[in-house]
């Protein structure tokens, strides 16, 4: 089994930068691919953020395509979101994601609030 952590999250102005951290353990061998999805308010569906594959292949939602950052630490088996520029739409709860072999795994998530 693989288990996923966030933190990080919390309340920050519009224009402000946040960096969440996802700590991934378990079987690890077993990935393929780690991401990060945002449920935001009155939203009954997760939308994919951010995604890097082992290979380092890297997509991002557009809206937030050069704000956004994910990176993946394979030393310390991280996985992290820098956001910068945020805006009030990018209010949500945040979800560490991996895709493994047997199944996808969802972190518990980490509330991100833009606001003034």
């Amino acid at each position: 089994q693989v288990q996923l952590v966030e933190s990080g999250g919390g309340l920050v102005q519009p224009g402000g930068s946040l960096n969440l951290s996802c700590t991934v353990s378990g079987y690890i061998m077993s990935i393929y691919n780690y991401g990060w999805y945002r449920q935001a308010p009155g939203n009954d569906e997760r939308e994919q953020v951010a995604k890097i594959t082992v290979g380092n292949v890297i997509e991002y939602l557009e809206s937030v395509k050069g704000r956004f950052t994910i990176s993946r630490d394979t030393v310390k088996n991280t996985v992290a979101l820098q956001m910068n520029s945020l805006k009030p739409e990018d209010t949500a709860v945040y979800y560490c994601h991996a895709s493994t072999y047997s199944g996808r795994r969802w972190g518990q998530g980490t509330q991100v609030t833009v606001s003034s």
